[in-house]
């Protein structure tokens, strides 16, 4: 299926990166890409007097893309990583890079639509450190673009069962940790398209929808426990996916960024500060918020 230039804008860039760069792949569920973003480059050393030295933080799919760039940030800042997703050769990778610049990180391959395989990564992680500090629930996929009549059931329950499924499992057995330390803070991704509907992408639509409602609900029920938990949604950042498909339909990504209320494209590392600052002291009011880092997209 060709999309005209027109419906690209139209769609918005989230859409963009769920509705273009998949048809260049695959529809079916088990070859489904991850949300991978441009690997960033570590810095050097790390600081260990950091906002979050000695702080336990989990992240989901973090072998790339935002969970990749937001567990250098932390681990920068003096975190012990521990982190999962499902493809190992990346997740080595990032664990020694991590490792090289004299950060704290742990690798552990886990496919977060496993209810087993989350509650196996909470667990180690717990018997490592004893405890879990931040958490940021980050795993998610895009899937063939289609109208609802053509998006097959089989496709709708997948990306629901990564989407959702992986962040209500994530929540699952870290509330009960959380709850027994008596603090703790988690952060979901959701999306631009947990607010806003694009016309070919209801499944990615629903998935988000779902993180940001859920994400309300467990925030009332543990902030008498002293845990906050948020979501963020993102509009466009600097990732492979998004530029491919810009490049697939033959469209400029400056000229497509001039049409956003901040006209140009978001990094990984400003996500990944948006993380980090409702995981920090200087968020402790806030919960039970989806955080907007659209450049001013969700105002319109």
């Amino acid at each position: 299926m060709s999309l005209s230039r027109r419906h690209m804008l139209t769609v918005g860039a989230t859409g963009l990166a769920a509705a273009i760069a998949p048809q260049i792949l695959s529809s079916k569920p088990e070859e489904a890409i991850a949300n991978t973003q441009k690997a960033p480059t570590p810095q050097a050393k790390i600081n260990t007097n950091g906002r979050f030295a000695g702080k336990v933080v989990l992240i989901t799919g973090a072998t790339s893309g935002i969970g990749e760039g937001t567990a250098y940030a932390f681990a920068r800042e003096g975190a012990k990583v521990f982190f999962c997703g499902r493809r190992e050769n990346l997740g080595r990778q990032v664990e020694a890079k991590i490792k090289a610049f004299g950060g704290e990180a742990t690798y552990m391959r886990t496919d977060v639509r496993n209810e087993t395989d989350v509650k196996k990564f909470t667990e180690a992680a717990v018997k490592k450190y004893g405890r879990i500090d931040i958490a940021f629930n980050n795993a998610g996929i895009f899937m063939t673009p289609a109208e609802i009549q053509d998006i097959t059931a089989e496709n709708f329950l997948d990306i629901l069962q990564t989407n959702v499924m992986g962040e209500f499992f994530a929540m699952k057995y870290q509330i009960p940790q959380m709850r027994q330390q008596g603090r703790g803070a988690i952060i979901n991704m959701a999306s631009v398209a947990g607010h806003a509907g694009f016309p070919n992408t209801a499944h990615y639509n629903a998935s988000k929808h779902g993180i940001i409602g859920m994400t309300k609900a467990v925030a009332l029920a543990n902030a008498k426990y002293g845990i906050r938990v948020n979501s963020i949604s993102p509009l466009a950042v600097d990732t492979p996916q998004l530029q491919e498909s810009f490049t697939y339909q033959k469209v400029n990504a400056q000229e497509v960024a001039k049409t956003f209320v901040t006209p140009r494209i978001m990094s990984v590392d400003e996500i990944a500060r948006a993380v980090m600052f409702l995981a920090s002291n200087d968020a402790t009011s806030i919960t039970g918020m989806d955080l907007d880092v659209t450049g001013g997209e969700l105002a319109k």
